[in-house]
């Protein structure tokens, strides 16, 4: 555990400033969406990181290379998928994309996001955890496993 002034890192609203984000221009289909981001947080592995987003109006591809799930705060967006289903997403929406996902987004007006970013576990190692929960599941060392963290009841 991290001892320290960096065990905690408190920040102000005030403290928030927005910094240009550009969408890739090969995968703006529509428009000429601004994009925008804070960094609120990063793990200190580099496999997670926690920002806000926001962009104005524009249709654009939007690929995804890590698990990202989002929570709308204001605005919304039209999210089409590679089966063709569109998707409208609105204040208190949350969505989850699977790294290696594609979608369209179309921005009519403008939309602010929360947005959870972490790079998965590589399948080798993904592998070896799973089979280590399960030698501890059968030995019955280490209690009862919950996907919930302990600090919210699990």
């Amino acid at each position: 555990m991290t001892k320290g002034d960096d065990a905690i890192l408190f920040s102000r609203g005030a403290d928030v400033r927005m910094t240009s984000c550009p969408i890739n221009p090969s995968w703006v289909i529509e428009g000429a969406p601004v994009a925008r981001n804070f960094i609120l947080s990063q793990s200190l592995d580099g496999s997670a990181t926690g920002l806000l987003w926001d962009c104005t109006r524009g249709v654009f591809n939007w690929h995804y290379d890590i698990d990202e799930t989002v929570y709308v705060l204001e605005g919304g967006a039209r999210i089409t998928d590679d089966d063709g289903v569109e998707h409208s997403i609105g204040p208190g929406d949350h969505v989850l994309f699977r790294a290696g996902s594609h979608a369209v987004w179309r921005v009519d007006d403008y939309i602010r996001k929360v947005a959870f970013c972490r790079n998965p576990v590589p399948a080798p190692l993904l592998l070896i955890a799973r089979v280590f929960r399960k030698l501890v599941k059968i030995t019955g060392f280490g209690g009862k496993a919950s996907p919930t963290p302990a600090m919210f009841g699990g």
